[in-house]
């Protein structure tokens, strides 16, 4: 894919910060909610114990 016309061409430094800043953003909000998902399993795992003894 070609990068389009102007000065916002692939290699532009905004083109690289922003591009940088969403990979952050994504890393971020990724360990974020795995975190919550390992949490909630965690949870759920110890409230089945409960209703099993």
């Amino acid at each position: 894919m070609a990068p389009p016309p102007g000065p916002y061409s692939g290699t532009s430094t905004l083109a690289l910060v922003a591009r940088a800043s969403a990979f952050s953003i994504g890393l971020v909000y990724g360990s974020l909610k795995l975190k919550y998902l390992k949490a909630k399993a965690h949870s759920q795992k110890k409230a089945e114990a409960k209703a099993h003894h």
